[in-house]
């Protein structure tokens, strides 16, 4: 079995997010969505999830392209993931382009996939502030 991890706030799920996942599934068999907690959103990425962890985790388990939503609670935690669930392909968005590399070092395929480019939660956020 191919096993794919991908990471992410996934906050005001729209269609880019679909696009994310259902890519990410298209590269393996089993596809784990490590889900950014409200307290690692806040700390470490300095955002606010309109959207609370466990909301948010109850609309990613809904999508069938989902087989897993795990907590991200550290940027560290991607190297003992990849291990504690047997990872072979790291996906994210091509905004972080080189940054996750060194799983390659564990044997990790890392894939960065284009964002479909006219959505994004900021922009949702920042055009709803507008309205």
């Amino acid at each position: 079995m191919r096993r794919v991890i991908t990471y992410g706030t996934f906050d005001l799920l729209h269609y880019g997010h679909i696009n994310l996942l259902r890519q990410a599934k298209a590269l393996g068999d089993y596809l784990i969505v490590a889900l950014s907690t409200d307290e690692f959103n806040w700390v470490e990425k300095h955002k606010k999830s309109y959207f609370p962890y466990e909301v948010r985790k109850q609309l990613l388990e809904a999508i069938r392209y989902v087989d897993l939503v795990i907590p991200e609670e550290s940027w560290e935690q991607k190297k003992t993931d990849a291990k504690e669930y047997h990872v072979d392909v790291f996906v994210i968005g091509d905004d972080w382009t080189g940054k996750f590399d060194f799983l390659k070092d564990q044997g990790v395929e890392v894939v960065y996939l284009p964002r479909t480019p006219e959505v994004s939660t900021t922009q949702i956020k920042q055009d709803l502030q507008q309205g």
